[in-house]
């Protein structure tokens, strides 16, 4: 019987790193077939926490407390995501590249909210932003991909590193048809842009947003209204690019001028382009690889930091997609053997 033990300052941190009804207990005893359980100090009125068990189980999972530990010192609350998380990294024996994470804030909100990547791929896309002049982050849903270009270009603007933020997005769903809908060009783009807005009031309170935008400095506008602009000292990110054609994408990557930057983020798993057209995000990737200054990220479901459920259905859609093309090729191959098939003689 092998033990390891984890001192903690409080019953309080204790408490938090167990979880809600030991939560993060049972699922650490579940993953490493151990067994945890904690001892009172009376004398500096903190805990031990005692892992037991046999085998390397105890030394993951006593690693995997251990960094928990580092995060609730950090004012955090270990949620289901980020143990999820933690015990991949940990089994993977990646458990040296957590360390990045844990006092890297990159940015604090107007309430006050810390924004810091929660996994290495994050930091992996803060880390081009800041390095590069253009970035393209591609990756599944709840990856923060969105969320971090938003918070990158607000920090870069309080900073006095570019004079406004323009934010667009193609308005692939209604196509040529915006001029149907009731409204001015604001409201008739709003529900398109909507995520948009939803990440600038969080990082700079709605109403300070509201004047930035009535002021010009926070421009939100589709991608056909990009064309023939030069925009320079400007930061401006492309969300949803998956959706934009090879064309939009050469004209919106044209438009950079002098002291910008640019992000670009789509998921090319969510396309919703008429069949047979090829996305310029897709394509992008392929072109501009190899050219310095601009960085290229791939987010993997692993950096999903939504509900844990989001990770399972995107891996639920991988598998499925990766079987369909399987059987897809089985397919074409009988056709092909059936149709090369030697005539009987009579």
């Amino acid at each position: 019987m092998q033990q390891r033990k984890i001192n903690t300052a409080s019953s309080e941190v204790t408490a938090r790193l167990f979880g809600s009804f030991d939560k993060n207990v049972e699922r650490l005893e579940s993953e490493f077939g151990v067994r945890i359980f904690n001892i009172q100090n009376q004398n500096d009125g903190g805990d031990t926490i005692v892992v037991e068990g046999e085998g390397d189980g105890v030394t993951m999972a006593a690693d995997v407390l251990a960094y928990l530990k580092r995060i609730v010192s950090f004012g955090e609350e270990p949620s289901d995501q980020s143990v999820d998380y933690v015990i991949g990294m940990v089994k993977e024996g990646r458990l040296n590249e957590l360390s990045d994470l844990d006092d890297d804030c990159f940015f604090v909100t107007a309430k006050g909210k810390p924004i810091k990547a929660k996994t290495v791929g994050q930091k992996k896309y803060l880390d081009l932003i800041r390095k590069n002049t253009i970035v393209l982050g591609i990756g599944p849903a709840g990856t923060g991909k969105t969320y971090l270009a938003v918070a990158a270009a607000v920090k870069a603007l309080r900073n006095h590193e570019v004079s406004r933020i323009i934010l667009t997005r193609p308005a692939v769903e209604a196509g040529e048809r915006l001029g149907f809908l009731p409204g001015d060009l604001q409201s008739k783009i709003d529900p398109y842009l909507r995520p948009l807005y939803d990440a600038l009031y969080e990082m700079l309170g709605a109403e300070s947003c509201a004047r930035m935008i009535e002021k010009m400095t926070i421009e939100i506008a589709p991608l056909a209204y990009m064309r023939g602009r030069t925009l320079d000292d400007s930061f401006i990110i492309l969300d949803e690019a998956q959706n934009t054609t090879p064309e939009q994408m050469k004209m919106f990557l044209t438009r950079l001028g002098n002291g910008s930057k640019a992000v670009v983020t789509g998921d090319l798993t969510q396309t919703d382009l008429p069949r047979g057209t090829k996305s310029g995000l897709s394509i992008a990737t392929m072109i501009l690889k190899n050219i310095e200054d601009i960085g290229i990220h791939e987010f993997s479901d692993r950096d999903v930091v939504r509900h844990r459920l989001v990770q399972k259905i995107i891996m639920a859609y991988d598998r499925y997609e990766r079987d369909r093309k399987v059987k897809e090729n089985e397919r074409r191959e009988r056709d092909k053997a059936q149709r090369y098939r030697p005539a009987k003689n009579d």
